[in-house]
C-alpha cells in the first residue's frame, strides 16, 4: 500500500517561549522539522511527504525537506492541529492509500515506527497508533480532591506517527467539521466506529513541549543519539 507522511510543523509552540515557531528551533544545529521529516522518509514505507508550516514560514519549511529523495509538499497550517491535518490531506498524492500523521515536536520517532504503523493498516486495521504503558498510579482529581483511582492496565499514552486508511481519515475529518467536533489526535476520529489498533511505541519518542524538553533534545542530539 502506498503511504505518505504528514509532518505537522505549524504550531506556535508558546509553551517553549521562543520568538519563532517550535518546528524551526534547532537541535544539534538542525531545525526540529528537518529532523522529524528526515526520520519519516527514512522509512521504506513512506513514498511522499507533506509538511505544514505557519504562514510566512513556507520557505523555511522547504529548506527542511530539500534533498529528502521523495516527492514533498509544503502547505500552510490552520489555527488548530485538526485544521492543519485537513489542509495537509488535500496535498497528499492521489495514489496514496495510507497516510501517517506525525507531530514535528516528536523528532526522535524512529523510522521503523512509521513502517510498523503502516504495516498494521496494510494488515487490515483502519488505523494504528503507537502507545507506551502508563507506569504511575493514575488518580482522577476533581476540584482539588481525589475522587477515583484508575486501572492503569487499561491506560496507555498515545504517540505519533499514527497511520490511517486515507479515505476513512478524510471522511472522518469532514464529519468532524460538520459536527463541530474538536479532537487532540486523529485516532479520536475513528476509534469509536473504526478498528484502530495499538502497537508498541518508543519510550524515547518524546514530545518537545517546554524549554526543558528542548534542552534535553539538544543534549541528546549533541550526544549522537538522534
Amino acid at each position: 500500500m502506498r503511504a505518505a507522511a504528514i509532518v505537522l510543523g505549524a504550531g506556535a509552540g508558546r509553551r517553549v517561549g521562543a520568538e519563532e515557531p517550535k518546528a524551526f528551533l534547532t537541535i544539534g544545529g538542525r531545525p526540529i522539522l528537518s529532523v522529524a521529516a528526515a526520520a519519516a522518509v527514512a522509512s521504506p514505507a513512506i513514498s511522499a511527504l507533506v509538511v505544514t508550516a505557519p504562514a510566512g514560514y513556507e520557505d523555511k519549511a522547504w529548506g527542511c525537506v530539500e534533498g529528502l529523495g521523495v516527492p514533498c509538499a509544503v502547505v500552510v497550517g490552520g489555527a488548530t492541529r485538526q485544521a492543519s491535518v485537513r489542509a495537509a490531506l488535500d496535498a497528499v498524492p492521489a495514489d496514496t492509500e495510507v497516510v501517517t500523521i506525525h507531530d514535528a515536536a516528536r523528532p526522535f520517532a524512529p523510522p521503523d515506527l512509521f513502517t510498523a504503523t503502516v504495516a498494521a493498516v496494510a494488515a487490515g486495521a483502519d488505523g494504528a497508533i503507537p502507545v507506551v504503558p502508563v507506569t504511575d498510579t493514575v488518580k482522577r482529581v476533581r476540584s482539588g480532591t481525589v475522587v477515583d483511582t484508575l486501572d492503569r492496565m487499561e491506560l496507555a499514552l498515545a504517540q505519533t506517527p499514527q497511520a490511517f486508511r486515507l479515505g476513512l481519515l478524510r471522511a472522518a475529518h469532514e464529519r468532524a467539521e460538520r459536527d463541530g467536533a474538536r479532537v487532540t489526535d486523529d485516532a479520536m476520529l475513528l476509534e469509536r466506529d473504526g478498528n484502530v489498533v495499538a502497537i508498541p511505541g518508543d519510550p524515547m519518542n518524546v514530545k518537545i513541549t517546554t524549554l526543558l524538553d528542548l534542552a534535553i533534545a539538544e543534549a541528546r542530539m549533541g550526544g549522537g543519539d538522534g
